[in-house]
């Protein structure tokens, strides 16, 4: 017997996710990213001396996120198959190529130094954009499937009881994830394929400034990992294990999980993570569990780095 079957306890109910739904909020997550592309790409332009147009600089900015947001408007609705399907698709793609082909126009007005002189300022726009805009068009994804964060979510199912099973959870496996994190790092290290720490950990070593690091640490210790979780372990991981099988949906999305944060030392101890939060999710039945662990995580990560760094 596996530990994913011993540890479901049914607790965790069937989700009327639909694929289509699910796609289309995939889509809408790419879209928000592209559009941190966009804000890096005018964070780079005014740091820098320029001998280009502002104006063109700035139009063709203002066209590239015109055109991601019809997208997202596009997405932001139910794509019935019989309600000319083949025009919404034949539109959607126009709209994403046209903001794609505006962002490059852009980016080649930008002279001298390829290199962000703010990075944590991109980083706080990729949070919005990327976490941020998810959470967002979350919204309507449970607004077409009529439920809400509260019933969706199982958010109302022992909150005080999730939270804290969560945070003991948590504080539980930080020290486990953490050490076999080191020992891929050494081991890489030492087989001479020279590991990188994720650029995101790099961006908060040089934070200095108090604001900054508020920002950051607001960001990477609660939009995070409510966002990543709402995405892999409350949308992802049921629709997955619905269509096809638990095991399927525990390590499929374990997988993706560790491949999304780049990070080739840190890929086993993430996709571990990952395997523990959907598990705590068949569990409790509640998103909040794997919130809360998601939140030490990033927390207790936070805090070292800055204590590293002193």
């Amino acid at each position: 017997m596996s530990f994913a079957t011993l540890l479901n306890t049914s607790r965790l109910p069937e989700k009327p996710w639909t694929t289509g739904a699910v796609v289309r909020l995939g889509v809408c997550v790419i879209i928000g990213m592209m559009m941190g592309a966009v804000a890096g790409t005018i964070v780079r332009y005014f740091e820098t001396p320029q001998n280009s147009s502002v104006i063109a600089f700035l139009a063709l900015a203002a066209a590239a996120f015109a055109s991601y947001v019809g997208a997202l408007v596009m997405l932001a609705r139910p794509w019935p198959l019989e309600d000319r399907y083949l025009g919404k698709l034949i539109g959607l793609l126009t709209l994403i190529y046209a903001g794609i082909l505006f962002t490059w126009l852009s980016s080649k007005l930008i002279k001298g130094d390829a290199e962000v002189k703010n990075p944590i300022s991109v980083l706080l726009l990729s949070l919005a954009f990327f976490q941020g805009l998810a959470l967002v068009m979350v919204h309507f994804f449970l607004r077409e499937h009529c439920t809400g964060w509260r019933e969706g979510f199982g958010l109302g199912i022992r909150p005080w009881h999730a939270l804290l099973t969560g945070i003991c959870a948590g504080a539980l496996v930080l020290y486990p994830v953490l050490g076999l994190n080191g020992f891929f790092f050494h081991l890489f290290d030492k087989l001479s394929l020279h590991p990188h720490e994720q650029q995101q950990v790099e961006i908060l070593r040089h934070a200095d400034s108090l604001l900054a690091r508020v920002a950051l640490g607001f960001g990477t210790v609660f939009i995070a990992p409510v966002a990543e979780e709402v995405i892999f372990r409350g949308i992802l991981y049921p629709v997955i294990k619905r269509r096809f099988s638990q095991q399927i949906a525990l390590w499929g999305t374990a997988c993706l999980f560790g491949a999304i944060h780049l990070n080739l030392a840190g890929f086993v101890p993430l996709m571990l993570l990952a395997v523990i939060l959907a598990m705590l999710y068949e569990y409790t039945g509640n998103l909040l569990a794997p919130i809360a662990v998601h939140c030490v995580f990033n927390a207790a990560n936070f805090v070292a780095l800055y204590m590293q760094q002193n």
